[in-house]
């Protein structure tokens, strides 16, 4: 039985969606050099951003006989998407649920509170 496609962006694609949001485009060849460790092959880097494109992470141009390939998701927008599926999953949708969980498991430090103090007022005052 075959996997079942992931929503968001899972391990593998988003090393590669890392150098790309870094270097804005690059082909096949320059992802493989600049993954880094541990390395991976040119087929599996290929086979990864034809998977990244069907998902509409990135689309490519033909530049002689290379693809060049770029983002279409912001780095920002895709963080926004893998919160909402933990949200959604996890959480019953309740981002309420997801900070308490958060603030109750890890040491938060003092910058950390006030800017979450901030954005807690700014929210508060927008309402």
């Amino acid at each position: 039985m075959p996997r079942k496609k992931s929503p968001t962006l899972t391990e593998a694609e988003y090393r590669l969606m890392q150098v790309l949001w870094d270097r804005d485009e690059s082909s096949v060849a320059d992802v493989v050099e600049a993954i880094g460790d541990p390395p991976l092959a040119y087929n599996t880097v290929l086979t990864t951003m034809r998977i990244l494109e069907q998902k509409g992470y990135v689309r490519h141009k033909a530049v002689g006989r290379a693809f060049i390939y770029h983002t279409v998701v912001a780095r920002d927008e895709a963080q926004r998407s893998v919160v909402a599926h933990v949200l959604s999953r996890f959480f019953d949708g309740s981002p309420r649920e997801l900070v308490l969980n958060l603030l109750e498991s890890e040491a938060v430090d003092d910058a950390e509170l006030d800017r979450l103090r901030e954005l807690l007022d700014k929210a508060r005052s927008e309402q």
